[in-house]
């Protein structure tokens, strides 16, 4: 079966999920009373799926929706001002056709670019407990899976994304460093097949304070396409 194909079965599956009783208890107590802001939209409340390119090469993996971002549009990174950091990126990088993600209809389309994230369902205060990290874990495992055999460059937006993808890959069956590689922003690791690239998450604390600077964010970008260009010769 093509990578569209199990791509949409995992989502269809994904979208039922309530294995975390506070995480479905939170991301619809969100959905229902909603913020001033937004009282007019339709609140997404499910677990969210991953968005992108099924043939993509690069993966991005973040933490988990935003209460009020992807909790309330239905799409990765979409709605909030991570967002318009993460996508106006993928745009100067060539990876999206646009900078904005506003909503799930909004014309965004991604080429050769995967986004995700560890945990699927928005989390109190943006922290997940270990718990439904392991609980959501087989998600992402399944999604390198899927994607495996053109996947060759992972970004981990920070550093729960960074473990949670060392360990999906150590379940594909990836040597994985001992000891294991440290995040860290611009930090690579050559993992044979795939590598791991670091950066700062482009949350509004990091963005905010200056330690995560467009700069900054765009020399990443740059490496994830320049390795793009790299498997093309």
């Amino acid at each position: 079966m093509s990578p569209t194909h199990n791509l949409d079965r995992l989502r269809e599956e994904l979208i039922q999920c309530r294995r975390c009783p506070r995480l479905v208890a939170w991301r619809e107590k969100v959905a229902r009373e909603k913020r001033a802001a937004y009282r007019d939209d339709e609140y997404w409340g499910r677990p969210v799926p991953g968005f992108g390119d099924p043939v993509a090469s690069v993966m991005v993996v973040g933490l988990a929706p935003a209460a009020h971002g992807a909790n309330r549009t239905g799409r990765m990174f979409t709605g909030d001002r991570a967002g318009d950091w993460l996508y106006g990126a993928m745009h100067r990088a060539g990876f999206a056709n646009q900078p904005l993600s506003r909503d799930r209809d909004d014309g965004l389309v991604l080429k050769g670019a995967y986004v995700t994230a560890g945990v699927r369902c928005a989390p109190p205060g943006n922290r997940p407990t270990t718990g439904e990290r392991d609980r959501c874990a087989d998600f992402l495992r399944r999604e390198v899976e899927i994607m495996w055999e053109r996947l060759h460059t992972i970004v981990a937006l920070g550093g729960f994304a960074h473990a949670v993808v060392l360990r999906a890959l150590a379940d594909r069956g990836v040597a994985i460093p001992r000891p294991r590689p440290k995040f860290g922003h611009g930090a690579e690791v050559d993992l044979g097949k795939v590598v791991l690239l670091g950066s700062y998450h482009p949350s509004q604390q990091n963005t905010f304070t200056g330690k995560l600077t467009e700069e900054m964010f765009d020399e990443v970008w740059e490496r994830a396409a320049e390795r793009v260009r790299g498997s093309r010769r």
